[in-house]
Order: C-alpha cells, then structure tokens, then sequence
C-alpha cells in the first residue's frame, strides 16, 4: 500500500449525493480480480458516450484535471454495494483522496485498506470548499495526515477525523496484515513471556 504522509494538489469538484459504487465503477467491469486498468473505468457511464468516445464536458475529462489527486464530491459517497473495485477504479485514476461530509461506511473501510485517504468535512466547510475550488480549478489543497488538517488555498485550515489505526497503516504505508507482521518481534516476546507466566508450563517441562 501506497504511503500517506502529506498531499499538495489541485482539487476535482463533483458534488453530486448519494454517488454509489455502481456509479464509480459499473457491475459489467468487476469480472476482473486485479486492481490494474480499473481507472479507465471509472465513472465510466458518465464519462463516455455509448460508442465509447469521451463526454467533453466531464468533469474527468477536462484538461485542468488531469493529475489532480483530490476528489471532492457531494454527501454520502460510496453508498449501495461493497465492491472493493471502487476504491481502486478511484486510486487507478490517481485520485489519494476523497473529501465529503459523509461516506457510507464499507466504501470509508475498503478506501483505508487500500490507501486512498476518506476526509470528512462539516457542511459549511464542504460548500465553501466546493464554492472555492469551482471557482479557482487551478488551485491546491494540502492534506497533512499527521495533524489531521487540510490547508486551503484561502488560508483556512480544517481538522478532520480518522481512526488511530487506519491513520498509522497509511502514515507507515502498510496495510492490517503488514502491520500484524511488523510486530512479529513483540508478539513472538509477548507469547514467550506469556507461556512462561503459567504455572502449567513450568510443569509439562519437568
């Protein structure tokens, strides 16, 4: 998994609600169980025509867009099925990060795991933020994951929530089963130590 420290980058506003995982990506491209390709598909149904030629007007499709990392879309995003694909059609575009005042929770969950950054904001601050980058497209935000803050262009500094866990898996760019293997030393100390507390040890070794 892909590390996560600090983010400077310029913004994609798409503030529609209720945006669900058949809408990241479709149910006809989940046949495939590797994560490579997956970005060209997402959005898919809004970004091309039937004959497969792009929507000019799309948002993604815009050339002040290409190589934003941030996307910040409208409230509960990620809603409707659990498909892990969503997570990585929006990671294989190249997006680090998601900024919305609710996420339903599987798709805040698969995001974490795969290292792509859920950010929760208020509702004043969300439509200030949509206000702000609608109208400046070119401007950055910086996410500094260790403070929990995002640092917008107009000065304002914004703290947001995550859970302790998630945030030292992205900050050590690893995910449950790297962390778990990274204390193997510990644990291997802590089973030692522990087997040699029971009385039942000492005795079976007579």
């Amino acid at each position: 998994m892909n590390q996560f420290t600090t983010l400077t980058s310029r913004v994609i506003v798409l503030p529609t609600n209720d945006i669900d995982t058949d809408q990241i990506i479709p149910a006809r491209f989940l046949k495939t169980t590797d994560k490579v390709g997956l970005g060209a598909n997402l959005f898919a149904d809004w970004r091309y025509r039937e004959d497969g030629s792009p929507v000019p007007e799309f948002i993604l499709n815009l050339p002040e867009s290409q190589g934003a990392q941030v996307l910040l879309t409208g409230h509960n995003f990620g809603c409707g099925s659990s498909r892990e694909h969503a997570p990585w059609a929006l990671s294989g575009w190249g997006f680090r990060a998601v900024i919305s005042t609710t996420f339903a929770d599987i798709f805040r969950n698969n995001a974490l795991k795969n290292g792509l950054l859920p950010v929760i904001v208020d509702a004043k601050t969300h439509q200030g933020m949509i206000d702000l980058f609608t109208e400046l497209p070119r401007a950055e935000l910086t996410i500094d994951l260790a403070a929990q803050e995002l640092c917008l262009p107009n000065g304002l500094v914004v703290s947001f929530p995550i859970d302790p866990f998630s945030k030292t898996c992205l900050l050590q760019g690893t995910d449950e089963l790297g962390y778990i293997l990274g204390m193997s030393e510990k644990i291997a100390e802590y089973e030692r130590t522990a087997v040699g507390d029971q009385p039942h040890a000492a005795r079976s070794q007579e």
